[in-house]
């Protein structure tokens, strides 16, 4: 991979390396939701797909996703509309959560919060077998390629640019000669979107690595929200919401 961005670099302008910056994503999931038939008079009031607005600081080194700063006076009123109680309290999850990545370790921390209860999740960076499609376009004024990858039955398609030359993308998404900028799964069922893009560089500390939660590995966080579904599946007779949200049905 190294030996890729160098030679990348050879044909990318200088004015184009980017050191630090900050990439903003909307992120949508899609929301499917079965309700039994006595409550079928209420899925014109059930959001079908969730919105969220996500920065990731990167430098040459490390990356830190977070969900952006929320307008408090706007908030309440934008999840009322979307959907009700349910709705805010996955807006709630999300806020909350950070992924950092080391890029020179290949380490990744993840603090999650889940039923009310914070953990921070350690380990290597997943790894993904991209195949570079050949194709190229044009985003946000940045040249992209395309790529795609299948990851434990998971279908991945992610359009990243060389002209920053820098191995990162949202979430645990990663592995790419350029930044992803563009990242679908499973045909759209979750997807982020770059909306703006900063190569100004960042202050001191913009990046830091969670440390409050408590230290379980993927494993661990896995049996755990398997678990905590299942009882809410059992609540709800086998009925529930699925989605590609914190619940890690898409697994990374």
């Amino acid at each position: 991979m190294k030996k890729l961005l160098l030679i990348l670099a050879a044909f990318t302008p200088v004015a184009a390396f980017a050191q630090s910056g900050i990439v903003t994503y909307e992120q949508i999931v899609k929301i499917d939701i079965d309700l039994p038939p006595e409550m079928e008079s209420m899925r014109a009031q059930i959001p079908t797909e969730s919105k969220t607005s996500m920065m990731l600081y990167f430098s040459e080194m490390e990356s830190l996703m977070k969900a952006a700063p929320v307008d408090e006076s706007k908030k309440d009123v934008e999840m009322r509309a979307e959907g009700g109680r349910m709705f805010m309290a996955m807006g709630r999850m999300q806020a909350e959560n950070e992924t950092y990545m080391n890029l020179e370790e290949g380490t990744v921390t993840e603090k999650r919060d889940f039923m009310g209860r914070t953990f921070l999740i350690g380990g290597d960076q997943p790894t993904y077998a991209w195949k570079l499609t050949g194709e190229q376009s044009e985003y946000l004024g940045f040249p992209v390629q395309k790529a795609t990858a299948v990851r434990d039955s998971t279908t991945i398609e992610a359009w990243f640019s060389p002209e920053i030359p820098i191995s990162a993308g949202p979430e645990l998404f990663t592995g790419l000669p350029g930044m992803i900028l563009v990242l679908s799964i499973d045909d759209g069922k979750m997807q982020y979107a770059a909306t703006a893009i900063s190569l100004d560089g960042l202050g001191d500390n913009a990046i830091k690595a969670p440390k409050e939660g408590k230290k379980i590995t993927r494993a661990e966080f896995d049996k755990v929200v398997e678990e905590k579904t299942k009882e809410m599946e059992a609540q709800f007779g086998g009925k529930g919401m699925r989605s590609g949200n914190t619940m890690h049905i898409i697994r990374h």
